[in-house]
């Protein structure tokens, strides 16, 4: 028995050591490639498409934001999902250079809402997509900027 807890205790160390230098990746930094690769995406119907598409409109799917932004560097917005079992809610600006501006996991046992602030690069369409029981579901609202954010 000593002999087998071990090995595994050996095995754990060269595993972590591999982690630690960078030789090898945990699980979780695949999820963290894939998530780079579509936060660089610049159109949006790549975006969706990376997301899995078909967004349906929902009054599910609360989306609170101010009409008109004063400062496109700073926009706050918030997002409740009132549909069972939400695991996901994104946020998609479509005129930004990269319209995927925010991604969140909602774990069990966590209220579907999150609050948080956005550049965005002039007036835009924004749309906050949430997802449960596997399909996506979406709210947009215009939101018009007064002052420039990305770049601006």
């Amino acid at each position: 028995m000593n002999e087998r807890r071990r090995a595994i205790i050996k095995s754990l160390s060269v595993y972590s050591m591999a982690v630690a230098t960078g030789l090898m990746k945990p699980l979780s930094a695949l999820a963290v490639d894939w998530e780079k690769k579509v936060f660089e995406l610049s159109k949006l119907d790549d975006v969706i498409a990376a997301l899995g598409g078909n967004f349906q409109v929902s009054d599910g799917v609360v989306l609170v934001a101010s009409e008109i932004a004063e400062n496109g560097a700073v926009v706050p917005i918030s997002v409740e999902s009132k549909l069972p079992n939400t695991d996901k809610i994104a946020i998609l600006i479509e005129n930004n250079p990269n319209p995927l501006s925010a991604r969140f996991t909602i774990h069990d046992g966590t209220d579907p809402e999150v609050k948080t602030r956005v550049k965005m690069a002039g007036t835009s369409n924004v749309h906050a997509i949430a997802r449960s029981d596997g399909k996506w579901f979406m709210a947009t609202k215009e939101i018009k900027v007064t002052l420039g954010g990305c770049g601006g």
